[in-house]
């Protein structure tokens, strides 16, 4: 079988290299790709929002399955055109893929099926959202409406936070059109978790849960990133939550995206606060969670490929996924000055002593190969993963895999599971 993954990522290198490993897989592509993916599969130059030379691409060489990584090209579509062509594809279709492109429509179908989240109001006139704030006070959240990267949620303690966040996402237009429209929220206490489900249009199958670290430094403090590290499992998830996770959130979420004539297929990414009434949604994703997924894919046993035609081809009811026992820890190696601004073309160094590492994996983000040297290429730039038998295990691993790592352009968080730790 041959197949094409569309990305670039940390969670695109995972995919690759676990697909890769499947008997099933005869030619692996990845558009775009970067220098670690280089090792497991054939990159191709093409730029994961030319929906056209994709599928030219696709035509061409008779590739037979595509799995499409980040949120931006299932928004756009590509899934629908994939599908049009009859080619098989891992992911949800436009309309589908909505959950994650707009938070507001989210909101709504909580509130129409009764899926238990923040209180809300949406927005698409600064006076109006502050004139909110004014009538709530804080805390309180504010989220630009659209695909913003990971970066269009900002916490407000106080109300000139709140106006300050309204001005800068709507006033300056810090996310382009998608902050166009503000969510606003109450702000949840509690503590975070990933929860993933594969979904077939009408079986929805529970991964194993994972936690991630948002904010950029030690001691969850400074800005929030697209995710500074990442582990499974998630302790704060015990097997009763989990079960209320589906019953309460995933499962009437199915029945209600159907319902709206937006049946889904693929991975469902939720965004869980556990609170003290119980798991509450904070927003879907429609793709992996990026580094949960590096986490994920190194402990799952069953064949990735298989796992992911199946979603495709609506068979997951005659499916069992194989998980190790092992934990799983990602640490992201970023760029200094991530989530900001950062340099690009600083060398990479030590990569091949760090990866001989007994259940130690690499999973490179943002870097190309320029005559034999690994050169960083974006914000976040490897994430170095490794098992172990217990999460902290996992997590001395994964440091020492760090240390061999020479790239004083980089930095890392240095605490990555410190609350499954404490536990």
């Amino acid at each position: 079988m041959k197949v094409l993954v569309i990305g670039s990522g940390g969670r695109e290198h995972a995919l690759c290299w676990a697909i890769a490993k499947s008997p099933k897989c005869d030619e692996l592509y990845c558009a775009p790709g970067n220098a670690g993916i280089d090792q497991v599969a054939i990159s191709v130059p093409i730029a994961i929002d030319d929906l056209d030379a994709i599928m030219d691409f696709v035509t061409e060489n008779g590739v037979d399955f595509v799995v499409v990584g980040p949120e931006g090209p299932l928004v756009a579509g590509l899934v629908d055109l994939l599908e049009a062509a009859g080619i098989k594809a891992f992911g949800p279709n436009a309309r589908a893929a909505e959950f994650e492109g707009s938070k507001g429509l989210t909101k709504d179908l909580c509130a129409k099926y009764l899926i238990p989240t923040a209180e809300y109001a949406r927005f698409n006139e600064p006076d109006a959202a502050k004139e909110y704030i004014r009538a709530h006070g804080a805390p309180i959240v504010v989220k630009a409406d659209g695909l913003a990267a990971g970066k269009g949620v900002i916490l407000c303690r106080n109300v000139n936070e709140a106006y300050a966040a309204i001005d800068h996402i709507m006033t300056e237009s810090a996310f382009g059109e998608a902050g166009a429209e503000v969510v606003i929220e109450e702000m949840m206490t509690g503590e975070e978790a990933s929860f993933f489900a594969l979904v077939d249009g009408k079986t929805a199958l529970p991964l194993v849960a994972a936690q991630d670290h948002k904010a950029a430094f030690d001691g969850d403090e400074g800005p929030n990133t697209g995710g500074m590290g990442a582990y499974s499992p998630a302790p704060v998830v015990t097997p009763d939550l989990a079960a209320r996770v589906m019953d309460e959130i995933i499962n009437p979420t199915i029945r209600g995206a159907a319902a709206e004539g937006r049946p889904y297929k693929g991975v469902l990414y939720a965004g869980l606060m556990m609170t003290e009434k119980g798991p509450q949604l904070i927003e879907y994703n429609v793709r992996f969670g990026d580094p949960e997924c590096q986490a994920l894919m190194m402990r799952l046993e069953s064949d990735a490929l298989e796992l992911l035609l199946a979603c495709a081809e609506g068979r997951l009811d005659e499916y069992q996924i194989k998980w190790r026992d092992d934990a799983a820890l990602t640490v992201v190696m970023a760029a200094e000055g991530y989530p900001g601004a950062y340099e690009k073309g600083s060398e990479i160094r030590g990569l091949d002593k760090a990866g001989k590492l007994k259940d130690v994996m690499i999973f490179h983000a943002g870097t190309h190969e320029d005559d034999g040297r690994i050169i960083a290429n974006g914000g976040r730039v490897l994430g170095v993963t490794a098992l172990g038998k217990t999460i902290k295990a996992a997590q001395k691993r994964a440091y020492e895999a760090v240390d061999l790592i020479d790239w004083p352009e980089g930095f890392c968080r240095s605490d990555i599971g410190w609350r499954a730790v404490e536990r």
